[in-house]
């Protein structure tokens, strides 16, 4: 019976292979021959399958989904997607363990990513935070040795706890966190049931150019939980990998995980009358003075086809903002603005925002040009601005002064 569907094995130059079990060789004992060419191709391509990897954020899973806004944002923020209510945005998501490497177990004492990537109509919207709603450390500066300190000895490759214990309680402001993370939260149970939080402040600005700013929840649906330290050793003595199979097994059968999105609002003007700094990253605010309000709920209803071509190339940034959403004064914030698409840049090359999971929804139009891997065909002979081609790229945004010390893009 023949197969119609049948695919004949190829070379990736699209050209039939003949043998896939044998290298050419001379004689049926003989060397073999370095014209073959197949045999050259996969070997070399093999050779060539790995790409850096992340160097914190190494283990993770991701899935694709909706957000669909429940409350409009409108009086606050003039983005778009979150604008009317009954309004939905694709999103793919990606969660991780922090410090420890590709393989290790999903059971360890670490923070885990939450990382959310927004298809917008107005370009793609990264938010990038973690479970836990503060962090180690509020200066950039500090993010380095801190990873340093968190990663294996550099003599023995042995994750030692003096190291990190001496850097933190040399660190005070790294208390905080470490409170959290020894808390009964500081091991989810699988993805689905763990919180998310932005851990930043940000800046949302209205259409009337007026700002304010901002702190992002996540919320499972299913509610939290949380594994104790017998539950996690139960778990990895069998599955190195739970909460991604957990994550992957859920969505085959339907059962879509969800988590409703709340935000927290601060006027600028309370900047300097609190007694804190609400730019701090390593601090909360009081619920009962800026209480949560629900923006929408996050559903993911579909597993990659691909993990490498999907999850693994999955790029995420915090400097990804859309009008209507700014960064704050935020010290590790203004870091991350920096240091995570350099990442990208080192992990997937100058060009990774053409992979197609970190393509935007929203049409590019710029004159970058060129660099390993380009994959578009550019045309026209216009590659610079300003120009005076009524089919080119024109700057379309100015800037406007809503304060002394803030101004803000007016699109």
């Amino acid at each position: 019976m023949t197969n119609s569907n049948h695919k004949n094995l190829t070379t990736n130059q699209g050209v039939p292979v003949g043998d896939n079990q044998n290298s050419r060789t001379a004689g049926h004992r003989g060397p073999t021959f370095l014209d073959d060419y197949h045999l050259i191709e996969k070997l070399a391509h093999f050779d060539r399958e790995r790409i850096p990897e992340r160097v914190v954020h190494a283990r993770g899973a991701g899935a694709y989904g909706v957000f669909e806004v429940e409350n409009s944002m409108e009086k606050h923020t003039k983005a778009a997607f979150l604008s009317e209510e009954g309004k939905q945005t694709d999103v793919f998501v990606r969660f991780s363990t922090v410090i420890h490497p590709k393989g290790s177990p999903e059971t360890l004492r670490d923070p885990r990513g939450f990382a959310v990537k927004f298809y917008t109509e107005e370009g793609n919207y990264d938010l990038v935070g973690n479970n836990l709603p503060i962090f180690f450390i509020r200066d950039a500066l500090k993010f380095p040795d801190m990873v340093h300190s968190l990663k294996p000895d550099p003599v023995t490759n042995i994750q030692d706890p003096d190291r990190y214990w001496d850097f933190m309680t040399l660190t005070p402001e790294s208390t905080h966190m470490l409170t959290w993370l020894f808390s009964d939260e500081g091991i989810p149970a699988n993805y689905a049931e763990m919180r998310g939080s932005g851990v930043h402040t940000f800046r949302w600005v209205n259409k009337y150019g007026e700002a304010k700013y901002v702190k992002y929840h996540w919320r499972p649906s299913e509610g939290i939980r949380n594994l104790s330290m017998e539950e996690a050793a139960e778990i990895q003595a069998n599955d190195f990998q739970h909460a991604t199979r957990d994550l992957y097994d859920r969505i085959e059968k339907g059962n879509f995980p969800a988590w409703d999105l709340y935000v927290q609002l601060m006027p600028l003007s309370d900047y300097d009358e609190l007694d804190y700094d609400p730019c701090d990253p390593t601090k909360t605010w009081s619920e009962e003075d800026y209480p949560l309000q629900k923006v929408g709920r996050m559903t993911l209803n579909r597993n990659p086809d691909n993990f490498f071509a999907e999850t693994e190339q999955s790029a995420f940034t915090p400097s990804a903002f859309v009008p209507g959403i700014e960064a704050s004064e935020d010290k590790l914030l203004q870091g991350r603005l920096f240091s995570y698409p350099d990442t990208q840049r080192h992990r997937l090359g100058a060009n990774y925002m053409r992979i197609p999971v970190n393509c935007p929804y929203a049409p590019v139009h710029n004159n970058q040009q060129d660099g390993f891997m380009t994959t578009t065909r550019p045309s026209g002979h216009i590659n610079y601005e300003p120009n005076r081609y009524a089919d080119q790229p024109k700057k379309t945004l100015t800037t406007k002064k809503v304060s002394q010390f803030f101004t803000v893009t007016v699109w």
